[in-house]
């Protein structure tokens, strides 16, 4: 029982979920409709998603990456290059695969060389270049991919009404990383990826993996319905390649994110709960969207309360926005926090801490903003 409490204690964001679903099941009693409104598509794409890029780290395929970034030289070129890497490749991998990808190289780069005081403050970044990256394109996040389905217009037309956010979150993403390095602009560093050598008996592997990623990518943004075959390939792939690989894929994650689902889809079938936003939801869509994400996160607060929205443009502004408020406003939030303490067993408090600061000051500037255009019409 103490290994439990204390691992349990350890893992913060798992334990708010676990707690969270038992809430909703005391709630809303489990039924066979629960089991079917669980997104198991996305479930499942993060499982793939996890498997591919414990491969990526195993066999150093992010290596490019870091040799790219070997070429700048101040503190101030390689946070924008990060930071904006997450920004673009979020407009069409999803927030959440974004960070998957760039929140280790980051902490890699930093950590081997002597700027791990920087780490916090970067992948918080990070954070927020996923959030308001993903918000342009319909398939950004999965809000936005749930909602462009509703929503009957063309992708041309969700991404001119996303765009202004987009365009004002990249300028005062460039702001914020020249006030973290104001006292140092012109701070230096050396990146060496020495350390990042191709074992030429891992090629294999190596193309295995890379082809396993594009499978996933494509799986993504082709929406198709073949996703369970795909995790089949997945699995079979690696299994063949190294199946102790499957040992060190981050399953927490995947509960974490199976239980924040148990309780979105058990509190939206509750006749009281529903009723109750039935009433309250209608021309205040973008505060409630940002504050019932901070209880069941954006994704899920998208879904139980597009049934009762009458502004289309304040709901997805609001669902967009929400993930700068709290660790559990976006569960790509979560993903970051996950990574983070993996790698810093017992600093989860220090990441809420940094994360906080700088996502409030981001939200307390494209708050009112948010708010204002979503009095343009979407249709």
């Amino acid at each position: 029982m103490k290994r439990v409490l204390s691992y349990l204690k350890k893992e913060m964001m798992l334990t708010l979920s676990l707690l969270a679903a038992a809430i909703a099941l005391i709630i809303t009693p489990p039924s066979p409709q629960l089991v079917r409104d669980i997104d198991w598509h996305t479930l499942g794409t993060l499982l793939m998603m996890l498997c591919v890029l414990e491969g990526f780290k195993q066999e150093n395929l992010l290596r490019p990456l870091v040799s790219l970034a070997g070429r700048l030289k101040r503190m101030t070129s390689l946070s924008l290059f990060l930071v904006f890497g997450v920004f673009f490749s979020s407009m069409f991998v999803t927030n959440d695969v974004s960070l998957i990808i760039f929140v280790p190289l980051t902490i890699m780069l930093f950590r081997d060389n002597g700027k791990e005081k920087y780490i916090l403050p970067v992948i918080s970044m990070e954070n927020i270049a996923a959030v308001r990256g993903s918000l342009l394109t319909p398939f950004g996040s999965p809000q936005n991919l749930f909602l462009y389905g509703r929503a009957g217009v063309s992708a041309w037309h969700f991404m001119l009404h996303m765009l202004p956010l987009c365009a004002m979150s990249a300028v005062l993403l460039i702001l914020f990383v020249f006030v973290l390095y104001r006292k140092s602009p012109k701070e230096t560093i050396s990146v060496s990826d020495g350390t990042m050598a191709w074992a030429p008996e891992g090629k294999v592997r190596r193309i295995g993996y890379f082809c396993l990623f594009i499978l996933v990518l494509a799986v993504i943004v082709t929406r198709t319905d073949l996703w369970p075959w795909a995790i089949a390939v997945v699995l079979g792939v690696i299994l063949a390649l190294d199946r102790k690989l499957l040992l060190k894929v981050d399953y927490v994650l995947l509960v974490t994110f199976l239980c924040f689902f148990i309780f979105s889809s058990s509190i939206a079938t509750n006749p009281g709960i529903s009723g109750f936003l039935r009433k309250a939801v209608a021309g205040s869509e973008y505060w409630w969207s940002i504050g019932i994400s901070q209880i069941i996160s954006n994704v899920p607060a998208t879904i139980v309360l597009y049934p009762f929205t009458e502004n289309f443009a304040a709901l997805i502004y609001g669902a967009d926005t929400a993930g700068l408020v709290s660790l559990i406003g976006s569960l790509a939030s979560v993903i970051n926090y996950r990574i983070y303490v993996r790698e810093y067993p017992g600093r989860g408090r220090a990441f809420i801490r940094v994360f906080t600061l700088v996502s409030w000051a981001f939200f307390l500037i494209v708050v009112v903003p948010g708010f204002l255009l979503s009095r343009w019409p979407f249709f």
